[in-house]
């Protein structure tokens, strides 16, 4: 348990690193099974919406050439915006780098568990709803986080990459090198990576079970436990920048000073 109070700290092991993946492989199944039933679309699914794009110039179908691009651009959208949180945070020496763009992932979670329904009928540009844009933001916001921690060795929000992975591991392992293969020059599986793998693909798969059942019986409320445990998750480390940073403690004091202005005090 108290490895998981440094997932998202400045100093973590490869294990921790792995721990982390996993965990995050759960977060997108669960969110993108889930929204599934709700939009009727896979909102980490850029593939598709990239060959959507192709589809609505070729059909001339604008509603599905304007849906694909929102979704593209949302999700790029949440990876510039981790790029931008996470090297903000290295300038100014912060050890919760990583754990800033988990924390607002849980809290527009929280959002979308209890505006959900709300958002479904409000309209965008884009022709789709912004219960879409919103999804399809946080998985690029989450997506780029894992590839940042990983110096772009994990993806979280889809497996393509990860199933390839482990086919190529599955045949090295299956490989039968000559009895006479120099010992430099044998083929041999990556077993730590082939467990990695499996384990990633096998969590997102989880929680894509999760969210649909949670989606199907309980509804969107479903995902405030989830953004809970993500926020439990990258709160350790901010809460160490808090004390330690003088730049941070400034920028928060600012903050409240400027909002508390504009609130108009109550009472008589």
């Amino acid at each position: 348990m108290r490895r998981l109070l440094h997932l998202t700290g400045q100093h973590r092991t490869a294990s921790v690193d792995r721990i982390f993946g996993l965990l995050l492989a759960f977060n997108a199944g669960a969110v993108n099974a889930g929204g599934l039933l709700v939009v009727h679309m896979y909102t980490s699914h850029m593939s598709g919406f990239a060959s959507q794009v192709a589809d609505g110039l070729v059909l001339g179908n604008v509603a599905l050439l304007l849906g694909a691009l929102g979704a593209l651009l949302a999700f790029i959208t949440g990876a510039a915006t981790t790029a931008v949180i996470v090297h903000w945070a290295q300038r100014h020496h912060l050890r919760s780098a990583f754990a800033l763009p988990l924390m607002l992932e849980a809290a527009l979670l929280l959002v979308f568990g209890l505006l959900g329904a709300i958002t479904l009928t409000w309209p965008t540009p884009f022709a789709v709803p912004l219960t879409v844009l919103l999804l399809s933001y946080i998985m690029g916001l989450q997506n780029a986080l894992s590839s940042a921690m990983s110096h772009g060795k994990m993806r979280t929000t889809h497996m393509t990459g990860h199933v390839t992975d482990l086919g190529l591991e599955l045949g090295r392992l299956l490989y039968r090198n000559a009895r006479d293969t120099p010992v430099e020059q044998r083929v041999r599986a990556n077993r730590v990576a082939l467990r990695f793998y499996g384990g990633l693909i096998g969590m997102f798969i989880v929680g894509g079970v999760v969210g649909a059942t949670g989606f199907k019986y309980i509804g969107f409320v479903w995902v405030v436990p989830l953004a809970a445990l993500l926020l439990a998750l990258s709160l350790p480390p901010f809460r160490r920048d808090m004390r330690r940073s003088v730049y941070l403690q400034l920028l928060l004091g600012s903050a409240a000073r400027r909002f508390g202005r504009r609130v108009p005090p109550s009472g008589p």
